[in-house]
């Protein structure tokens, strides 16, 4: 293989598109500016608003920079190579742009298996809830949020770079770990073995969200009470997971198995998890949790009577 900060991988996900390029830029351009808006009005919120200040929150606030932290990996390539004629990417950059994508994708996974967590403990042990779910246990939870993704991206990398390549059409718009696998020379089963282990370990945290979730409902149906916090802090949590997890798995699903004739198709699930979550996550719990909408309104309606 030739030295690698000389390859250069071409995008092919753009190729039937270029007649309307400026029209996606335009679109892309606004959706990426509210998405970073919309995550910044909340973590700035969550951190100035003393009463904001509790568990669940906090992890909120770290969903939504996680949203900007895949947000901005994708949206800036993209938005490039809607301006040029050809959708190309240095090595260094495509392992780069791999390695944050995973991290985003493992982060988001496992800070609503936290937050399944956190919801589990407030509704179904509400007596115990302060003594488990202290801020030290938050900080530990939030590190091990971010040095797990880290290290599993990390390793997921490692092993694709050791990998000689024979290609450099990567089928997508963006690098990720199968795509450029799949340009290797050699056999790549160690790759394919711990791509498993990782669908397994994130399947496993799936498995122990929706256990947390049957017993919350449980708990849930004793008290009005009760079914009023489900409602308000729950449910957001179950639609923000429902989508991320629909996603992830359709695009995992049609990038093994479905045609590449269908490119609409394949770039649309290929930008879902990536597009949608940062935006609709902040969205969702904006709109659903009294505590943030309140603040948000009142903050507006002070700038609003300032200007007047």
């Amino acid at each position: 293989m030739e030295n690698s900060t000389e390859i250069v991988f071409v995008l092919q996900g753009l190729n039937e598109t270029i007649s309307t390029k400026r029209t996606y830029f335009v679109v892309t351009l606004l959706a990426y500016l509210f998405t970073i808006s919309v995550n910044l009005t909340l973590i700035v919120t969550i951190i100035l608003e003393k009463t904001l200040h509790e568990p669940m929150l906090i992890f909120l606030c770290n969903l939504c920079v996680n949203g900007i932290f895949g947000a901005s990996t994708f949206y800036p390539k993209i938005l490039v190579d809607l301006l040029s004629e050809l959708s190309v990417i240095s090595y260094i950059a495509c392992m780069a742009q791999m390695f944050v994508i995973y991290s985003y994708v493992f982060c988001e996974l496992t800070t609503l298996a936290v937050m399944a967590y956190d919801r589990y403990v407030a509704i179904c042990k509400p007596l115990n809830y302060h003594s488990i779910i202290t801020p030290w246990k938050v900080m530990k939870l939030l590190l091990f949020t971010w040095l797990l993704s880290l290290c599993e991206s990390g390793i997921a990398m490692g092993l694709v770079t050791r990998l000689p390549l024979c290609g450099f059409n990567v089928e997508k718009l963006y690098c990720t770990n199968w795509a450029v696998v799949k340009l290797s020379c050699v056999d790549s089963t160690i790759n394919n073995i711990y791509g498993y282990i990782l669908v397994l370990s994130h399947i496993s945290q799936s498995v122990l969200i929706l256990i947390s979730y049957v017993n919350i409902i449980k708990a849930s149906v004793r008290s009005q009470e009760e079914r009023n916090k489900f409602m308000q802090t729950c449910l957001p949590h179950l639609i923000a997971l429902t989508n991320f997890l629909m996603a992830s798995v359709f695009d995992i699903m049609y990038a093994r198995y479905g045609s590449r004739r269908l490119q609409a198709l394949h770039n649309f699930t290929a930008l879902e998890f990536l597009v949608v979550p940062p935006l609709l996550n902040p969205l969702i719990y904006g709109l659903k949790l009294n505590q943030i909408r309140r603040r948000i309104f009142r903050t507006c309606s002070r700038k609003t009577d300032a200007l007047k």
